[in-house]
């Protein structure tokens, strides 16, 4: 599984979604399911999925599947 996978499966799981939700155009709290409790569970998953720990600032500042991308970058994570 890549890693664009693996953020794409946290997201789904974390924000309880329907498998075939096109992630990659979600922004923070334009959808119900993405709440602040969701939030808090989708960045528990990507600590376990990726084997980071995100700073408080880049916790805060994840509000769209592509900043994400961005962001785990900066931790070492690979999407090419």
């Amino acid at each position: 599984m890549t890693n664009q996978q693996k953020l794409r499966q946290a997201f789904v799981e974390a924000l309880a979604l329907p498998a075939d939700t096109q992630v990659e155009e979600l922004k923070y709290n334009a959808i119900p399911e993405w709440d602040s409790i969701a939030h808090m569970a989708l960045i528990a998953h990507l600590d376990d999925t990726f084997d980071i720990m995100l700073d408080t600032e880049d916790i805060i500042d994840i509000s769209s599947f592509d900043r994400a991308v961005e962001i785990l970058q900066k931790y070492g994570v690979d999407f090419e």
